[in-house]
C-alpha cells in the first residue's frame, strides 16, 4: 500500500534542505555552517540508503507479482481452451443424438410416423430450449467472468438479474422448481463473488485501488460487515509489515524509534478511519469497530516500545519515552478531529513505563549524589553570576563543585524531556527533583564534622568521601546548597517551562481530551517551600554541631557551666567599675565575630544568608541554655549558696547576647523571646532561694548600656588585657586557652584580616529578621 496520504497527514521528523536554501542561509560558509551542512548531508545519505532498501524490497515484490500474473494468464488460456473443447464435445454429442434419432425413426414403420415426428419435435424443442434459455446463458456468463476475475462485469450482471427477476430477492408464494433452482444458482454465484473479493483483500501485496474496488464490491453485495473487517485486516497487515521492516534498524535510533513506531500506528489508524468514512459513511457500528481495533494496535505499540527501548536507567530511555509521548499526543490531537479520542488510553498504557524510567533515572542520580567528591568525567560550565562563593580555594572548591555536579545531574535529566511530557508529568518531575535535593542535603549533612554514623542521616550503606573541617569549608557547603535551592534549581525548572507548559493559576482541558497536569502556582510554591525546609534542616544541623563544638570542651565538659555564677569575688556587679560578660560569652562573641568575617568572604553577595546563619547560631546557644537542665540544677541545689552577683552576671550575659545580634544586624523576635524566658526563669529560681530581685537587680537600661559598652570594649581590643588582670583563676585560664586554640583553627585565606573591622562593618541599622533560610517559628 502506498504511503503518500500518510506523509501528507503526518510529517516525518527528518527533513532535507534544498541547495538553494543552504546557499541562502549559509553564504558565509563558516565552520559551524559547514559542520551543519555535513550533518544534513549525512542525514541525506542515511535517507538514500533507506530508500534504496525500500526500492529493493518493492522490486522483489514486483517480480513476484509479475510471475503470478504470468501464471494466471497461462491458466486463463488453458481454461479458455478447455471451455472451447467442452463446447465442441457438446455440439458433437447433440449432432450424434440427432443422427441416432433419425436412424431410429427410419427403422420404425409407417404406422408410427406421426407419433415419432411428434416425439422428435418435442426433443428438438427441449434441446433448443435449454440452449437458448436466458437463465442458463446468464449463469454461464457469470461463471466465465468469475473465472476471468472481471468483478465489475459480474456485479453489473447480478444487479441486472435482480432487477429483472424480483423473485430472487423476495419470497414468492408458490415458486416453481425452475425458480427455486435458479435462485439457488444465483445465490451460489454471489457467494463465489464474495469469496473472490475477500481473497483479493487478503492478498499481502494488494494495491490501495484494488482494495477499494474489492471493498466496494462487497458493499454492493450487501456484505458491509465483511467489507469493514477486511478493511481493518488490510490496514493491520500493512502496519505489521511496516513495523517488521523497521524493527531490525531501530537499534540505531534509540531515542526516536518510539516516535517512528507511533507515527506508523497512528497513521494506519487515521487512514483506516478516513477510508471507512469514505466507503461506509459515518456508521456508529463501524466507528466502534475502528476504536476497538485502534485500541488493540495502541496496546501493541506500547508493548513494542517497552520491548525495544534502551535500559530504563539510561538517558536514552528517558528521551525515547518523552519523544514517544510528545509524538503520540500530537497524533491523537489529529485523530480527535475525526472523533477518535485515544489520549487517555495512550497515557494510561504508557504511564507504568514512564514512571519506571523516571524512577530509574533519578535513582541513578541519587546514587551519584552520595559520591560528591568523585572525579568522574563531568565538564562544569564557567562561573556565572550567583555562584555560591566569590573566593574559590582548594579547600572550598570541592564543596562548590558538589553543587555543580548536582546541577549537572539535574540538567542531564531535564534536557531529555519534551514540552508535552513536562505538561503532563510536571508534578511528578518536581517531586523527583525534591527527593533528589533531599538526598543532596543529606549528603552535605553527612559531610559536616561531628556527624555520627548513628545519626541515620544517610542510609547505612552510603558513605561520604570528604568532610568540611574548617569554617570556610562549612560555609562554602551552606552557600552552595543555598545557591542550588534558591537560584540554580528553580532556574533550571522554569527554563524548561514554555508558555504552553508554564506555571499557571488555573486551566481547563478541552472536552473529551486528557487534562494536562501542568505545574500550578500553588504547587510550585509548595515545591519551593519544601526546598526551603531541606535547607533549614542543613542549617539547623550545622548550627547544632557548631554550637555543641563551642559549648563542650575536648574532655566533654560544658564551658557554659552555671558554677561560674557562684564564684564571684564581689557582692554586687552594679558597683563594679568595669563590668564585663562572662568569659564563655566573650568567647562566643569572638567566635561569631570570626565567623562573620569568614562569611563575608565566602558568602559574598548573600548578606541576608549571613545574618540569618549568625542569628540561628545565636538562637541555638540560647535554646541550649534554656533547655539544659544540668545548667539549672546548679541554681536549684539547696547546698549551693547563691549571691546577687550571680543573678546580675547571668542577666548581663543574656543582654549581652541580645545586643550582639542587634549590633550585628541579625536580631530576631525569637532571640529576644528566649532571652526574656531565661531571665524570667533565672529571677524566679533566685527568688525561690531567697534573693530579692527588687533589691539585687538594677534597671534594665543599665544592663543594656553595660552590654553595649562591653561590645565596644571588646571591639577595641581592650578586653584581653583587662580581663587577664582581673581573672587569675586556673579554670578560667584553661577556658581562655581552649578558646584561643579554637580561634586559631584555619578558616579561609582572608581570615587573617582584622576581625573587628569585619564585624564593625555590619550595618548597625539592619535589625529586621532575615527572610532567607528563615525558621518556621519566626
Amino acid at each position: 500500500m502506498d504511503s503518500s496520504e500518510e506523509e501528507d497527514d503526518f510529517s516525518t521528523h527528518e527533513y532535507i534542505t534544498p541547495q538553494t536554501c543552504i546557499t541562502a542561509i549559509y553564504q558565509s560558509k563558516t565552520e559551524k555552517d559547514i559542520r551543519r551542512i555535513c550533518t544534513e548531508l549525512l542525514d541525506l545519505k542515511d535517507a538514500i540508503e533507506n530508500l534504496r532498501g525500500n526500492v529493493h524490497s518493492k522490486y522483489l515484490g514486483f517480480l513476484r507479482i509479475s510471475e503470478e500474473v504470468i501464471e494466471m494468464e497461462q491458466e486463463l488460456i488453458d481454461l479458455q481452451k478447455h471451455v472451447s473443447v467442452q463446447g465442441v464435445l457438446v455440439q458433437d454429442l447433440m449432432s450424434g443424438v440427432c443422427r441416432e434419432l433419425e436412424i431410429w425413426t427410419e427403422c420404425q414403420g409407417e404406422d408410427h410416423d406421426g407419433e415419432n415426428d411428434l416425439e422428435l419435435s418435442e426433443i428438438d424443442e427441449l434441446l433448443n430450449y435449454k440452449m437458448e434459455d436466458p437463465r442458463v446463458k446468464f449463469l454461464e456468463t457469470v461463471d466465465i467472468f468469475l473465472a476471468e476475475h472481471k468483478i465489475e462485469e459480474v456485479l453489473l450482471l447480478l444487479d441486472a438479474e435482480e432487477k429483472n427477476n424480483p423473485e430472487l430477492t423476495s419470497l414468492a408464494e408458490n415458486p416453481s422448481n425452475e425458480s427455486i433452482s435458479h435462485k439457488e444458482a444465483f445465490l451460489e454465484r454471489k457467494e463465489m463473488l464474495k469469496d473472490l473479493l475477500v481473497s483479493i483483500c487478503e492478498q499481502p501485496s494488494v494495491h490501495v485501488a484494488d482494495l477499494r474496488k474489492a471493498l466496494s464490491g462487497l458493499v454492493k453485495l450487501g456484505k458491509i460487515t465483511v467489507a469493514h473487517q477486511q478493511l481493518l485486516k488490510a490496514y493491520g497487515y500493512y502496519l505489521q509489515k511496516k513495523i517488521e521492516d523497521f524493527l531490525p534498524s531501530c537499534s540505531g535510533y534509540t531515542q526516536t524509534f518510539a516516535a517512528r513506531l507511533s507515527q506508523f500506528v497512528f497513521s494506519a489508524i487515521h487512514l483506516a478511519a478516513k477510508e471507512s468514512a469514505s466507503l461506509f459513511g459515518d456508521v456508529p457500528v463501524n466507528t466502534n469497530r475502528i476504536v476497538q481495533w485502534a485500541e488493540y494496535e495502541i496496546e501493541s505499540l506500547v508493548h513494542l516500545v517497552r520491548e525495544n527501548s534502551p535500559p530504563a536507567e539510561t538517558h536514552s530511555a528517558l528521551r525515547s519515552v518523552s519523544i514517544c509521548v510528545d509524538a503520540g499526543l500530537q497524533h491523537c490531537s489529529i485523530l480527535e478531529k475525526q472523533g477518535l479520542k485515544f489520549s487517555k488510553l495512550l497515557m494510561v498504557l504508557i504511564r507504568p513505563q514512564i514512571e519506571e524510567v523516571l524512577d530509574m533515572n533519578f535513582r541513578r542520580a541519587r546514587k551519584k549524589i552520595v559520591d560528591l567528591g568523585g572525579n568522574d568525567d563531568i565538564s562544569f560550565p564557567s562561573s556565572q553570576p550567583g555562584s555560591p562563593t566569590a573566593i574559590v580555594t582548594s579547600s572550598t572548591s570541592l564543596f562548590i563543585n558538589s553543587g555543580r555536579r548536582f546541577m549537572c545531574f539535574v540538567d542531564e535529566i531535564l534536557g531529555q524531556l519534551t514540552p508535552k511530557f513536562i505538561l503532563h508529568y510536571g508534578g511528578t518531575i518536581l517531586n523527583k527533583l525534591l527527593q533528589l535535593f533531599d538526598k543532596y542535603v543529606d549528603a552535605l549533612i553527612k559531610a559536616l564534622p561531628g556527624t555520627s554514623e548513628d545519626d541515620n542521616v544517610l542510609e547505612h550503606k552510603d558513605s561520604i568521601s570528604f568532610k568540611a573541617e574548617t569554617d570556610a569549608e562549612q560555609l562554602a557547603l551552606l552557600g552552595t546548597a543555598f545557591t542550588v535551592a534558591d537560584e540554580l534549581l528553580p532556574m533550571a525548572v522554569t527554563s524548561i517551562l514554555s508558555p504552553q507548559t508554564g506555571i499557571k493559576d488555573d486551566g481547563g482541558a478541552p472536552s473529551g481530551s486528557i487534562a494536562p497536569v501542568s505545574i500550578g502556582a500553588v504547587e510550585y510554591k509548595d515545591w519551593r517551600r519544601h526546598l526551603q525546609h531541606s535547607l533549614d534542616k542543613l542549617r539547623d544541623n550545622f548550627c547544632r554541631l557548631y554550637v555543641l563544638t563551642f559549648i563542650y570542651s575536648r574532655e566533654g565538659k560544658a564551658r557554659m557551666d552555671a558554677r561560674m555564677y557562684l564564684e564571684a569575688k564581689g557582692d554586687d556587679l552594679f558597683w563594679d567599675s568595669d563590668p564585663l560578660p562572662s568569659l564563655p560569652f566573650q568567647a562566643l562573641f569572638a567566635r561569631l565575630q570570626q565567623l562573620a568575617s569568614v562569611a563575608g568572604d565566602i558568602l559574598l553577595g548573600k548578606e541576608k544568608l549571613q545574618k540569618n546563619l549568625l542569628s540561628r547560631l545565636t538562637e541555638t546557644v540560647i535554646m541550649w541554655l534554656s533547655e539544659e537542665q544540668e545548667f539549672w540544677d546548679v541554681f536549684e541545689d539547696e547546698t549551693v549558696q547563691l549571691q546577687p552577683f550571680g543573678l546580675q552576671q547571668l542577666i548581663l550575659d543574656m543582654h549581652f547576647i541580645a545586643e550582639i545580634t542587634v549590633c550585628g544586624g541579625y536580631s530576631s523576635r525569637n532571640i529576644h523571646q528566649l532571652v526574656s524566658v531565661i531571665i524570667t526563669r533565672a529571677i524566679g529560681t533566685f527568688s525561690e532561694r531567697g534573693i530579692d530581685p527588687q533589691n539585687a537587680l538594677p534597671e534594665d537600661e543599665w544592663f543594656a548600656d553595660t552590654a553595649k559598652a562591653a561590645i565596644s570594649k571588646l571591639l577595641l581590643g581592650t578586653s584581653a588585657s583587662e580581663s587577664s588582670e582581673m581573672e587569675h583563676d586556673d579554670e578560667h585560664m584553661l577556658l581562655l586557652d581552649e578558646i584561643s586554640d579554637a580561634e586559631k583553627t584555619p578558616s579561609s585565606p582572608s581570615s587573617t584580616t582584622d576581625s573587628s573591622e569585619s564585624f564593625a562593618s555590619a550595618n548597625m541599622g539592619e535589625i529586621e529578621s532575615p527572610v532567607f533560610l528563615s525558621d518556621p517559628e519566626t
